[in-house]
């Protein structure tokens, strides 16, 4: 997810300090959340300590930041569709082909606790994702060109309180899963089998609460699951959770309930929950070998039922255990990561193929349940902490034809304007792949 916003809550507070420092020198030493605490190891959270996009008035306050994202990858499918497509993955859309995968502009403030955001994106992971979101065909007034190319936006205001309150309204990062939307900040490329199977953004309202240096707590007032606008007229509620004892431990819970999420069955609800531990358990930075191991556990599980709909045939289990090495002072790390997934009625699953009549829909009829396995390994190269080169093979699998086979999943010649016929699409248990990716973040 995922998809996190976790990345600019450091930023934002270190702007939010400096601002209230300078405004009254005579007042107490503000209290800053997980203060002198080095999190850009977690997974799922941006490595970038250092901001050189920085505005700052004349006082030496900062006024905003600046940030620039882009993200390309080659990536080879052993199952060489014709078509080009890898499928089943919200990270990779492509095979044999050099693509952009996404490319960000954006600007973050705090200044004089005003918390201003907005990330602007475009790239072949947005169309995966937002091209999707079907709530835009809800009435009038809306659609899809809106507000695709906004990665996210909120206006919001930050309350001296505690350790800190913020009031946000607008479009954000999902916070449900470990890893986020924006794959750098990433151990792995392909993200985990749960955390590609749910939400990548919301919109809606979220109150942020730091009562304590070492928690935060939040509450989400949500459209829908990972929708710009609502399918029926409920509201989904949300709820986060983070807590880090210290440095080297981060315990997550999210939930997601009440989602009316269903088109034209508002008695349909959903409910979803996730935990995680993230680990640190070496750390030596000085050290020419090993400089830093950890490692991450995800957990998901969800369900519908109502309207028709029976929780025991539509539920989603997951989790992913991932470990990661850093070599020589941080510029090389290895990361191992398996993930399985089961999701009877397939209610979180992507489709294989835009052509109803496959094997993975007669598979579902039958009364056939999903269940996916996916091992990965990662090799990333960081000369800085604004550049990664990654290398990474992937393996997966599923118990019944869900991954496209060198007959591709599009048409009988790989194109979409040839009639499909009688057509089906060529569907495998199994595929692997390679990828090398690169990206920067200033």
């Amino acid at each position: 997810m995922k998809r996190h916003f976790l990345n600019s809550l450091g930023l934002l507070f270190a702007l939010s300090t400096t601002a209230m420092a300078q405004q009254d020198t005579t007042a107490a030493a503000p209290k800053i959340p997980f203060d002198g605490y080095d999190l850009s190891w977690i997974n799922g959270q941006n490595r970038q300590t250092d901001f050189p996009l920085t505005l700052k008035d004349n006082k030496g306050e900062t006024i905003l930041t600046a940030v620039a994202y882009v993200d390309a990858y080659f990536n080879y499918d052993f199952n060489r569709p014709q078509d080009n497509t890898h499928t089943i993955s919200s990270a990779i859309g492509r095979s044999n082909e050099f693509t952009i995968n996404m490319a960000s502009l954006g600007i973050e403030t705090n200044y004089k606790n005003i918390i201003g955001r907005l990330w602007l994106q475009v790239g072949q992971m947005g169309s995966i994702v937002q091209d999707l979101d079907g709530t835009v065909s809800h009435g009038r007034n809306t659609s899809l060109g809106n507000l695709k190319y906004i990665r996210e936006a909120a206006a919001g205001y930050h309350f001296n309180k505690w350790y800190g309150i913020n009031v946000e309204m607008g479009i954000f990062m999902s916070y449900i899963g470990l890893e986020s939307y924006v794959l750098g900040e990433n151990w792995s490329y392909q993200r985990s089998l749960a955390c590609d199977f749910t939400p990548f953004y919301f919109q809606g309202a979220r109150l942020q609460v730091y009562p304590s240096k070492k928690y935060k707590t939040e509450l989400w007032l949500l459209n829908g699951w990972q929708s710009y606008n609502g399918w029926n007229s409920g509201i989904g509620i949300g709820n986060s959770n983070y807590y880090r004892p210290n440095e080297n431990i981060q315990l997550v819970a999210n939930f997601y309930l009440n989602g009316q999420d269903t088109r034209n069955n508002p008695k349909v609800r959903r409910f979803h929950h996730d935990n995680s531990v993230v680990a640190r358990y070496y750390h030596r930075k000085d050290s020419k070998g090993i400089s830093q191991a950890a490692f991450s556990i995800n957990n998901h599980y969800g369900f519908q039922s109502g309207g028709g709909v029976k929780a025991s045939e539509n539920y989603m289990l997951g989790t992913s255990i991932a470990n990661r090495v850093w070599f020589c002072h941080d510029k090389l790390a290895l990361t191992l990561r398996g993930d399985v997934v089961t999701n009877p009625g397939a209610y979180l699953a992507f489709s294989p193929s835009p052509v109803a009549d496959n094997d993975f829909n007669d598979a579902l009829a039958a009364g056939k349940d999903l269940r996916m396995f996916q091992g990965t390994a990662t090799f990333d190269v960081m000369p800085n902490q604004f550049m990664t080169f990654r290398l990474e093979y992937g393996y997966r699998s599923s118990n019944i034809p869900y991954f496209a086979g060198r007959g591709g999943t599009t048409s009988p010649d790989g194109w979409v304007d040839t009639p499909v016929g009688t057509w089906r699409p060529d569907l495998r248990k199994t595929d692997s792949r390679l990828t090398v990716s690169m990206n920067f973040r200033l």
